[in-house]
């Protein structure tokens, strides 16, 4: 009986993390970059995601990190239109760094979901790290006749 308890707590503290991210809701449509979603990463896992919701056209992306280094390995860009990007990166974030500019394929496009897969660097006081996601938004199929620069 006390391993079916076990189980079920496990099965229930699974069910808690998967589902304790909540979707990036982007609402702003202006151009420029954009705080898609934001995670934080721990010692036990090697992939999380993203979803993205509302105005989630991006031509690019990027990767933020405070508190801890990571080694971002790679990650997943999943289009609405059913297709997805692999994108390999290889590069170690500091506390307080960000990765390059990824272009997405095919410009300005819609976004489902953003997976990434990372290893989280030891440091001395076992911190996480935050992980933030930010999109770049050139609103590039909007009148092109308009003067961004005078709002």
């Amino acid at each position: 009986m006390k391993k079916l308890a076990v189980i079920l707590l496990s099965i229930a503290a699974m069910c808690g993390k998967t589902f304790a991210q909540q979707p990036a809701v982007v609402v702003s449509d202006k151009t420029g970059w954009h705080k898609i979603g934001e995670t934080i990463v721990n010692f036990e896992k090697d992939k999380d995601e993203v979803i993205v919701m509302l105005a989630d056209k991006f031509a690019k992306v990027k990767f933020k990190v405070t508190d801890a280094p990571i080694d971002l390995v790679s990650c997943e860009v999943h289009y609405e239109s059913g297709d997805k990007q692999d994108i390999m990166i290889n590069m170690p974030l500091k506390a307080m760094g960000e990765s390059r500019v990824i272009d997405l394929n095919g410009g300005e496009r819609n976004l489902k979901k953003i997976v990434f897969v990372y290893k989280t660097q030891p440091n001395n006081k076992d911190k996480k790290a935050h992980v933030e996601i930010w999109g770049m938004k050139t609103n590039a199929d909007k009148d092109s006749h308009k003067d961004h620069n005078h709002k």
